[in-house]
């Protein structure tokens, strides 16, 4: 593979942001007329950041920003729900502090594999509609293929994390709820970034030298290199 001025960058950002919304997860918000964990907020970056990595890299090197992400994600959570489970400093001046730590950060189990096998197949379903798309289309329409390798992964990132996390907590009404406006929201902010997302596409294409059409790629989401 080939060396790039901005790949290392642009993963590091992308990491950050999804380990940003797995703890900001933990609050639940109300935006107008959405309801959803903080995360929301800013999770949709994550599919703009891996629309910009596949339209110019190829699927290939966004799949191993994707794996990444994963394993540095599964590494944040277990971080997390190890601090909280361990006993704290038994010191009164210590003590409230722990204890909002605790609340936080003493994540259901359910909830972080959802959240991790969400992430895993939506990113992975985007990053491949989105390549196809492009071989179909021979690179034209970014705004359409963007906005709808969106559709698919975001579709498919929150039903499994609804059904994983939530499935017999919840009945089906408030699920199909949660799954709205969580759908609604993300896609929406996709929408309205498309105009940025495609000069940024467009920037990096021209600084990079690249514009990576997968042909021959193999499409396997495990086959890692």
């Amino acid at each position: 593979m080939r060396s790039y001025r901005y790949l290392d960058l642009i993963t590091a950002a992308f990491v950050a942001v999804l380990i940003i919304c797995n703890v900001a997860a933990a609050k639940v918000v109300v935006l107008g007329p959405f309801a959803f964990d903080g995360g929301t907020l800013l999770f949709p970056l994550a599919y703009i950041f891996g629309d910009v990595l596949t339209e110019v890299y190829g699927y290939r090197r966004s799949r191993r920003v994707i794996w990444s992400g994963f394993f540095l994600l599964a590494l944040a959570s277990l971080t997390f729900s190890l601090v909280a489970a361990l006993p704290a400093l038994d010191q009164a001046e210590v003590k409230p502090f722990a204890q909002a730590f605790d609340r936080l950060f003493s994540l259901v189990p359910r909830i972080v594999l959802g959240s991790l096998l969400a992430y895993w197949a939506g990113e992975f379903s985007n990053s491949y509609v989105l390549a196809k798309m492009k071989l179909a289309s021979k690179g034209r329409y970014f705004g359409l293929r963007a906005v709808s390798s969106t559709l698919v992964g975001e579709a498919v990132d929150t039903s499994v994390f609804l059904l994983v996390a939530f499935f017999g907590v919840y009945p089906a009404a408030v699920l199909w709820l949660m799954f709205a406006s969580n759908y609604v929201f993300k896609v929406g902010v996709e929408v309205v970034f498309l105009p940025l997302t495609t000069a940024v596409a467009i920037w990096l294409k021209r600084a990079e030298g690249e514009d990576y059409y997968d042909v021959g790629t193999n499409f396997n989401p495990f086959k890692i290199r």
